[in-house]
């Protein structure tokens, strides 16, 4: 192997008998680092997209939430409430009742959700990170805190005067059809004190209101909720919180992390990562066969020195060895010097923002251990694999006289 790598790596820092071959050879290299730099400035681009479109659900969204198992709503008693406040490695909950409304302001109407907090909520949500204008809650009943979406539909804007009101209307359960539509609905008056801003999905979903206005309004007793918000501890095992709240409630609850509440966002961003990956993975592929040719005219250029090679003692294994470690070692090579180059992109869009989203929104972008992994493994792979079918080309007819 000393003697096939010796005379590999002479073969490839040393210029061929002909440009024709240099040439060749050099489109080969290119080939490689730019299908590494190309696949690593890709992969790193989508872990930042990726991060980007996540963070925003960070504001949100709690660590973990508990739905019912059947129904809308569950029991939630004092004992479970002391139980839960108590438990290791819960930094803090927050009650929720939420629910689909009709919302009306002047003459324009929408539907929407209904999200009752208590005032523990803005230990679990970052409540300051997610407010536009206005301010939050302050545990009055009238009031509520609409969407950004929601405030432009209706045209409705922060309310410093309590002289315009915000309708929220729910069907009464029952059956049939009344005689008296306006005996259908319950309805509930509030003033607009607040507009929060998250993405443009949920800033159209929601109002905030207190607990008590949306526990009134849908008719929802003491010792009900709808949902449950935890906030957990830094470095807390997950799946052991899960097993402890499943026992507490007795397995009438679902459970489900921040992934799990937005299993679509994240099914879509890691498509679209996989569908990137594997057409420039492609293209890689097709620029690193030019390795193979260059592998195969290399050989043709040293035929000469094959055969006396093999008439000094070199068996056919070791000559293919030669050709396989050449374009192996061009292959590993081109790979860093693409990575290396590909990094240096990447570092100067973090710094001086290369290319924009926006005037003011640079393409978001992060640098992982697994971008550099996945690429030099790729890369690698389909180099030696190329190498290794050109190689096969040196056979018993080429060394004969």
């Amino acid at each position: 192997m000393k003697f096939s790598y010796y005379i590999a790596k002479r073969y490839l820092f040393s210029p061929g008998s002909s440009n024709a071959i240099n040439i060749i050879t050099g489109i080969a290299a290119a080939g490689v680092v730019i299908g590494a730099m190309s696949l690593f400035i890709v992969l790193c681009g989508f872990a930042g997209l990726k991060d980007f479109s996540l963070q925003f659900s960070s504001y949100f969204d709690p660590d973990l939430k508990l739905f019912p198992a059947s129904g809308k709503t569950f029991a939630f008693t004092d004992s479970q409430k002391e139980k839960l406040a108590n438990l290791e490695g819960v930094a803090s909950f927050s009650e929720i009742i939420e629910e689909r409304v009709f919302l009306e302001f002047k003459d324009k109407q929408k539907t929407g959700f209904i999200k009752g907090i208590d005032a523990n909520y803005k230990n679990v949500i970052q409540t300051d990170s997610i407010i536009f204008a206005g301010e939050w809650l302050t545990g009055n009943d009238a009031q509520v805190v609409a969407g950004f979406g929601i405030s432009r539909e209706l045209g409705m804007g922060v309310e410093q005067i309590y002289t315009n009101f915000l309708n929220i209307y729910v069907p009464k359960p029952g059956k049939g059809i009344p005689k008296d539509p306006s005996k259908a609905f319950r309805k509930k008056t509030a003033v607009n004190t607040g507009i929060y801003t998250v993405n443009e999905d949920l800033d159209k979903k929601y109002i905030f209101s207190t607990i008590g206005l949306a526990r009134d309004l849908l008719k929802i007793p003491e010792g009900f909720v709808t949902n449950i918000e935890l906030k957990l501890s830094p470095d807390v095992d997950e799946e052991d919180i899960k097993e402890q709240l499943q026992t507490l409630f007795a397995d009438q609850v679902i459970i489900k992390n921040r992934i799990q509440l937005n299993d679509t966002l994240y099914k879509m961003l890691n498509t679209e990562n996989l569908a990137s990956y594997l057409v420039i993975t492609l293209i890689a592929i097709i620029a690193l066969f030019n390795v193979a040719g260059a592998i195969i005219m290399m050989i043709i250029d040293k035929k000469s020195n094959i055969k006396t090679l093999y008439n000094l003692g070199a068996t056919l294994p070791k000559i293919r060895a030669i050709f396989l470690l050449q374009g192996s070692l061009m292959t590993i090579l081109g790979a860093l010097l693409g990575l290396l180059l590909g990094f240096i992109v990447i570092v100067c869009q973090q710094q001086f923002g290369l290319l924009m989203i926006t005037p003011s929104l640079p393409y978001p972008t992060k640098i992982t251990v697994v971008s550099f992994v996945l690429v030099f493994f790729t890369i690698t792979v389909i180099g030696i694999v190329a190498s290794l079918l050109a190689s096969s080309r040196i056979n018993q007819k080429l060394v004969s006289f």
